[in-house]
């Protein structure tokens, strides 16, 4: 199932953090935009995969317009794919 949240992406001193305003300590990094956003999508299915099997419950998608940035700050959604294994209905 692909799950859609937005990222704040940050650049600073030649490196990318990417963090998901949603989801509670989900953040990554990478020495390129593609590494971050690569080990984002990563990050971000680990902790929806993790969420669901522990709580069953995700929390609600913020509109990107909504999100407050600093300098050196872009907010972009990125999806995520999650499969799932037996006894889920997708």
């Amino acid at each position: 199932m692909k799950f859609v949240y937005p990222a704040v992406i940050k650049e600073e001193n030649n490196r990318f953090t990417v963090r998901f305003p949603d989801l509670a300590e989900c953040v990554a990094e990478g020495a390129s935009l593609e590494e971050a956003i690569e080990n984002a999508k990563e990050a971000e299915k680990n902790w929806i995969a993790l969420e669901l099997e522990e709580e069953g419950v995700l929390p609600e998608i913020s509109a990107v317009g909504d999100i407050v940035t600093e300098e050196n700050e872009t907010v972009r959604n990125i999806s995520a794919t999650v499969k799932f294994t037996e006894g889920w209905e997708e």
